[in-house]
């Protein structure tokens, strides 16, 4: 297997690379570009894909694209022992892009899009109405200096 406990191989990092590149690039065209057999960039890209080293699609979509004009991150504090009900509850609110969880006074980390402050209100109402849910902080996205990316970090793999 190509993909390690927590690494990848510098060819499966120059593969990456390659699909970061031209996410639509054929198999071929994959093959011909890093100079390996057309099976051997399918096996790779099955492998990391069966391993989660793939992102979802639905990373790549925007929600500004959807109307969801309003960014915010939202910091929660949980009673003890009601983690995994407040995330299972979490995810069933849209407006929900992604939950982690943090070490530290707060114990989730929230990232929600809104429409508007008024539809923010309205969300930030429906996490405080969850069981379990003793604070919440909202903090407004006002701009993105660095996408999400992690080709300096494929970068350094290809190495």
């Amino acid at each position: 297997m190509t993909v390690g406990p927590d690494r990848l191989d510098p060819t499966d990092a120059r593969l990456l690379l390659a699909l970061r590149e031209d996410p639509r690039a054929s198999v071929m065209a994959l093959s011909q570009r890093l100079g390996l057999a057309r099976n051997t960039v399918q096996t790779r890209l099955a492998r990391l894909d069966a391993a989660g080293v793939l992102a979802p699609f639905d990373r790549r979509v925007r929600p500004e694209a959807l109307g969801y004009r309003l960014g915010a991150y939202a910091t929660v504090q949980v009673a003890q022992r009601s983690l995994t009900d407040v995330s299972d509850a979490l995810a069933e609110i849209p407006e929900v892009l992604e939950v982690t969880g943090l070490s530290g006074a707060a114990d989730l980390l929230v990232q929600v899009a809104a429409v508007d402050a008024d539809d923010l209100w309205r969300i930030t109402e429906q996490v405080l109405a969850i069981p379990g849910v003793q604070r919440l902080d909202t903090a407004l996205a006002m701009r993105r200096f660095v996408e999400y990316r992690t080709a300096p970090l494929l970068d350094r793999a290809a190495d």
